[in-house]
């Protein structure tokens, strides 16, 4: 084999990869964006406010949320922003915080459940699932989010809280965001355990309803997530009449 020339380009490459200690033909590992945003420029992006709410049930989940987003809490941006999305067949994951941070978020989740299922060839579980969303909150520049996952699984009905920290908290129900004191008095006095779907969509749309009654950052309508072994049903209401 030829010895590379000094200073050739193909010498420098060589000394680079001896350098870093690692297979060439190995896969390497993304990295995730590093926003250069300031706290002053933060107080201008589109927010969510929000009240999101998570139930487990005998059918699956539910996953409510309201519709409202706002310009640094101040001034109503939108009245029409689906803050719950589906991450995988039979998942979901609600936006809290920051809208960007959120969608990026909820982006990078599917891309590495598909990675990890194509990889392994099974399943992502809640649970390894919910780790993934733990580790992204707590490594990733997702700025304040506190979303809720919810879904199901050979295990049963999941629902979790995920703080910017990363850590997560699994629970029979929850609630995130500005609205979350005043839906938890709401869920405490009619949640119950062994509900259907059907029942706890009932229960969270009072929970919502209620918190927009106080909460400026919420409102403008609800948006209802169920999730069953079979599939994700997303489906938006202005009138909660149409629930209740």
């Amino acid at each position: 084999m030829r010895t590379p020339m000094d200073n050739s380009q193909f010498s420098r490459n060589q000394d680079r990869l001896d350098n870093t200690g690692t297979d060439p033909l190995e896969p390497s590992l993304g990295s995730l964006p590093d926003p250069q945003v300031s706290e002053s420029e933060l107080e201008n992006v589109n927010k969510t406010g929000t009240t999101t709410i998570g139930l487990t049930t005998d059918d699956g989940v539910v996953v409510a949320t309201d519709m409202r987003a706002s310009l640094g809490g101040r001034f109503v941006s939108s009245k029409d922003v689906q803050k719950v999305e589906q991450i995988h067949p039979n998942a979901v994951l609600t936006l809290v915080g920051s809208v960007g941070g959120a969608q990026s978020f909820i982006k990078y989740l599917r891309v590495e459940a598909n990675l990890y299922e194509t990889r392994r060839g099974e399943t992502m579980s809640m649970q390894a699932l919910s780790t993934l969303a733990g580790n992204f909150a707590r490594g990733g520049p997702f700025f304040a989010i506190r979303p809720i996952l919810a879904g199901v699984d050979e295990e049963g009905s999941h629902v979790y809280s995920l703080d910017p920290a990363g850590g997560v908290v699994r629970d029979d129900y929850t609630v995130t965001g500005s609205g979350m004191q005043v839906a938890y008095g709401t869920l405490e006095q009619y949640y119950e355990e062994g509900m259907s779907n059907e029942e706890a969509i009932e229960v969270a749309a009072r929970a919502i309803q209620s918190a927009t009654e106080r909460d400026t950052g919420s409102g403008n309508g609800i948006f209802i997530a169920e999730v069953t072994e079979e599939d994700v049903d997303i489906h938006g209401h202005k009138d909660y009449d149409e629930l209740l």
